[in-house]
C-alpha cells in the first residue's frame, strides 16, 4: 500500500528505511495515547507499511471513547430536568449508555439538547435563554480544558448565572501511569499526543523514562511527522537509553503553553476521575474549584455517578487498554458498526473500531 497523504513519499520512504535499519528486526510495541493520531496512521496507510517486528496499538487517547457509562447516564439524567438545556459536541451524542440509551435517544424523546461546536457557542446559548440552565458537557483532555476555564471566567465576567459545565475533563498523563502499573500489556514506548503537549510540554511525561525505563516522543500528524517520531522512539529503545523528547517542535515547546495551564488551574483542580475500561484513576480529571461553584453543573444539581452495568459483549475497554485489536470484539463489524455502534470506540471518529472498520477492510473483521 503506498502512502497516502501529501507528504513528500521519498522522505517517508527514507523514514521507514531508517525505522527497520535502526531496530534490525528487534520487536518493537508502542501505542499512541491520541486519536487524532489513531485516525492518522490507518488513514495514511502507516500501519500496513510499518515493519512487522512493529506492533502498533490504540490506546485511551479518544476523549469520546474513555468517557465512562456512569458519566453518560448521569448526563442522561441531566436531560430529565425541568428548564435544562443540555449543550454538547455532536460524538457525544451517539455514545451508548445504559440499556443501550443515548442522549441522541434522549434528544428524540423531546429532550432539550443542542450540539455546539465549542464552549462559547453555549456561552451565547445561556444568554439567548435566559428562563433556562444550559448545562455544557465538557469533555475533553488537556488540548480542550483551557477553553472551557475561559468560558466559566466570561460567564462569571457577564454575570450569566443560567450556564455551568459538568466537568467530565480527564487528564492523559495519570492514564499513562495507570497503563504502566497495571502492565496490561508489555509496551518499549509511547507516541505522545501532539495537541495535548502543546498545553502541558514534555515535563509530565518525565516518569515514564525516569520511573519505568519507557521511552516516549511527541509526535505530529501527517505520515512524515509519525515516521520522524518513531524513528525517535526506535533510537531511544535500541540505546537503552529511555527519555522523552520532542519530534513536533513546530507546534511543541518544551514547556508547553504556561497561559493556557495557567488558566486550567484557575478554574480547575485535579480529581478522581472513572475512565471507561480502567475504572476510577486517583487526579486523573478535573473537577471546578470551589470558587466557581456556581458554574458547577454537579454542585448546582448535586450530580452523582451512578452504578450501571456494563454494556453486555462490548469489549471497548480491553481495546482501549491494548489489550486487543477491535477485530477481536465478538461484536466488531456484526452487531456493531459506524451505522449502529454498539460502544464508544465505534462512534467517536476518532475511535479505534471506527478507525479499522474504515480502512483495515471488512476482509479483516472477523
Amino acid at each position: 500500500m503506498d502512502l497516502n497523504l501529501t507528504d513528500d513519499r521519498a522522505i517517508c520512504q527514507k523514514l521507514l528505511k531508517s525505522l527497520t535499519e535502526i531496530l534490525d528486526n528487534r520487536p518493537l510495541r508502542f501505542m499512541e495515547v491520541c486519536g487524532t493520531h489513531t485516525v492518522s496512521i490507518f488513514q495514511s496507510g502507516l500501519r500496513s507499511l510499518l515493519p512487522s517486528n512493529i506492533t502498533h496499538l490504540s490506546g485511551p487517547g479518544c476523549p469520546v471513547c474513555v468517557t465512562h457509562d456512569a458519566e453518560i447516564a448521569a448526563c442522561l439524567n441531566l436531560v430529565s430536568l425541568k428548564d435544562v438545556i443540555i449543550a454538547t459536541f455532536g460524538d457525544l451524542l451517539r455514545v451508548p449508555g445504559p440499556d443501550g440509551q443515548s442522549l441522541k435517544h434522549a434528544r428524540a424523546q423531546g429532550g432539550q439538547i443542542a450540539i455546539v461546536y465549542s464552549p462559547l457557542e453555549a456561552l451565547t446559548l445561556a444568554a439567548n435563554n435566559p428562563a433556562k440552565t444550559i448545562v455544557f458537557l465538557g469533555i475533553g483532555f488537556e488540548t480542550t480544558a483551557p477553553t472551557v476555564a475561559a468560558t466559566i471566567l466570561k460567564a462569571k465576567e457577564a454575570s450569566l448565572s443560567n450556564f455551568c459545565v459538568f466537568s467530565l475533563h480527564k487528564l492523559v498523563p495519570p492514564v499513562l501511569r495507570t497503563l504502566m502499573d497495571q502492565a496490561y500489556t508489555a509496551l518499549d514506548g509511547f507516541l505522545l499526543p501532539g495537541h495535548v503537549s502543546t498545553i502541558i510540554g514534555l515535563e509530565p511525561y518525565a516518569f515514564l523514562a525516569s520511573q519505568y525505563h519507557v521511552p516516549g516522543v511527541v509526535g505530529g500528524f501527517t505520515a512524515q511527522e509519525i515516521l520522524l517520531a518513531l524513528c525517535q522512539l526506535a533510537s531511544a529503545f535500541v540505546a537503552q537509553k529511555p527519555s522523552i523528547t520532542n519530534a513536533y517542535p513546530k507546534a511543541v515547546a518544551n514547556l508547553g503553553n504556561p497561559k493556557a495551564r495557567q488558566l486550567m488551574a484557575e478554574v480547575f483542580e485535579p480529581r478522581d476521575a472513572l475512565w471507561r475500561g480502567l475504572g476510577q484513576i486517583p487526579a486523573s480529571g478535573l473537577g471546578i474549584r470551589s470558587q466557581y461553584a456556581q458554574f458547577d453543573a454537579v454542585q448546582r444539581f448535586d450530580l452523582k455517578l451512578p452504578k450501571v452495568p456494563s454494556i453486555p459483549g462490548c469489549k471497548c475497554g480491553d481495546v482501549l487498554k491494548g489489550v486487543i485489536a477491535p477485530k477481536d470484539c465478538p461484536l466488531f463489524g456484526r452487531k456493531c458498526t459506524p451505522q449502529n455502534p454498539v460502544g464508544p470506540c465505534m462512534v467517536s471518529t476518532e475511535g479505534s473500531c471506527a478507525a479499522w472498520f474504515k480502512y483495515v477492510g471488512v476482509e479483516e473483521h472477523g
